[in-house]
């Protein structure tokens, strides 16, 4: 796998690609026709001022139409989850476990390194993207590293690399 750290490349899984592929293409299809017909049947009804239902569809259309954008652009962008290499580097990808400096080996926390939005097909596994605090900061890190970066409340924070393993589903 070639590493992608160019800023807007976001590493799925097969089973999350496909999943964002068939949702673009509900919404593209059945769930658009079934918003213009709401849209079409309230505007029939007359005076679209105080028309609510009139509203509340156009309204849907924005989210509608939004969301389409949205999976558009993250499909355009991802990369299909090859395997990353089992060389302990952290890469998108990986299944990576870190500790603050200082917490024992107990307090250790796993994560995946890829795109949020694949967070409910991974078995309950947190998902950091590569473009957050933690996951750009340790972006090229290996087992044994101690990294240091900035949380969103402005504390700089260091945690200890313990493992990186490819994610295997």
């Amino acid at each position: 796998m070639t590493q992608s750290t160019e800023q807007g490349t976001i590493w799925l899984t097969q089973e999350a690609y496909d999943k964002l592929q068939t949702e673009l293409e509900n919404l593209k299809g059945p769930i658009r026709q079934e918003v213009i017909a709401r849209i079409s049947a309230a505007r029939d009804e007359g005076d679209l001022k105080e028309n609510g239902g009139y509203h509340a569809a156009r309204d849907e259309q924005g989210k509608v139409e939004g969301r389409i954008r949205q999976l558009e652009d993250m499909l355009r962008r991802a990369e299909v989850g090859e395997t990353p290499a089992d060389d302990g580097i952290v890469e998108p990808g990986m299944k990576v476990t870190y500790k603050f400096v200082g917490d024992d080996d107990d307090e250790a926390e796993t994560f995946l390194l890829g795109a949020r939005e694949i967070e409910d097909s991974v078995d309950g596994l947190k998902v950091y993207s590569p473009q957050s605090p933690l996951g750009s900061a340790i972006i090229g890190a290996k087992v044994g590293d101690t990294v240091s970066y900035e949380a969103p409340n402005g504390k700089e924070l260091q945690v200890v690399i313990v493992d990186a393993v490819p994610f295997t589903g």
